[in-house]
């Protein structure tokens, strides 16, 4: 009995020690690594209907176009319409001749209008006739102190990375239930939304409250897939546009070249991955995020005891310059 006991113990350390050292080398979690050399490819999702928010740049942008390279039928929405235009045609121009004009549909959407939500969504139905994925990507960051963050600023971040995200998705969720449809259902969360992110209360805690609204909505609703995308430091213009501590201000700072930050296209290609294979949980990042996230997950005791040790400053400049 004392040998099986050890057995188990040995197997379990082991079995911990091969995960914890693969996600120091991974840019992805293991379950993403492994389905993308044995799962589904990207192409399986071709002449599928993807509906992405906030497609104009950035992760959204790069997501449309692999999922352009594999025939996938977009929606593509944003604010910007001259820079939707140009992911239109970028789109276009990546998929081989197996898209045209008509199967990347642009919509002018804020997705702040949330009373206008169910005429966005049946101007893509007049389109396409039909939604298979809806991607919710639209949301912005912040970088603030905690104690200085205006109240203001929580329910103007609340209202667009929250229940902007949860209106629309109730009304997918209608048309899939309409149409005895399974649908799916994504999201852009964060890291963030896994583990608490320094000078980004607000941000951090919407992110947690989109894993508690779409876990309950994945539980009430099991035929319905639900697919919560976390990327680490990537490099996009989210920094211009974060918010901040103050109401109506803008972070506007840049992404420096010199920053050690997962590529927007490589987080396009994962997350079309994800995408395709149906995952319920992934995260993306180079070292060391993935070594945090796997500690900060998996064992919550020790994380408090390496955030002693790593430091508040140093977890700062892992963030925001993956130093």
């Amino acid at each position: 009995m004392a040998f099986f006991f050890n057995f188990v113990a040995i197997s379990f350390f082991v079995y911990h020690l091969v995960r914890f050292i693969m996600w120091a080398v991974l840019d992805s979690d293991i379950e993403l690594f492994f389905l993308s050399k044995l799962g589904k490819p990207i192409s399986s999702l071709r002449g599928k209907v993807v509906w992405i928010t906030g497609a104009s740049s950035g992760i959204g942008r790069d997501l449309a176009i692999a999922l352009a390279r594999h025939g996938v039928k977009l929606c593509i929405s944003a604010r910007n319409i001259s820079e939707l235009l140009k992911v239109k045609q970028a789109c276009i121009a990546q998929s081989n001749g197996s898209l045209g004009p008509n199967d990347v549909y642009v919509l002018e959407m804020d997705m702040l209008h949330l009373n206008h939500h169910n005429d966005y969504f049946n101007m893509v139905l007049d389109h396409f006739k039909t939604v298979d994925i809806l991607v919710n990507n639209a949301g912005r960051s912040q970088r603030a102190e905690w104690a200085s963050i205006n109240i203001k600023v929580d329910r103007e971040l609340f209202e667009l990375d929250v229940f902007a995200v949860v209106n629309l998705s109730r009304v997918a969720l209608n048309f899939f239930a309409r149409n005895s449809m399974k649908g799916h259902l994504v999201v852009t969360s964060s890291t963030a939304g896994l583990i608490g992110a320094p000078n980004s209360g607000t941000y951090t805690g919407a992110k947690h409250a989109l894993h508690g609204y779409f876990e309950a909505l994945r539980n009430e609703y099991p035929n319905v897939h639900v697919t919560m995308f976390c990327p680490g430091p990537t490099a996009t213009n989210f920094l211009q546009e974060c918010f901040t501590e103050t109401p109506g201000a803008k972070y506007n700072h840049s992404v420096q070249p010199t920053d050690r930050r997962m590529t927007s296209e490589r987080c396009g290609h994962l997350y079309a991955l994800a995408i395709a294979n149906k995952t319920h949980l992934s995260w993306v990042g180079p070292f060391p995020i993935n070594v945090l996230l796997y500690i900060g997950l998996y064992y919550p005791n020790l994380k408090r005891v390496l955030l002693k040790i790593v430091g508040m400053e140093r977890l700062k400049r892992i963030r925001d310059t993956h130093e």
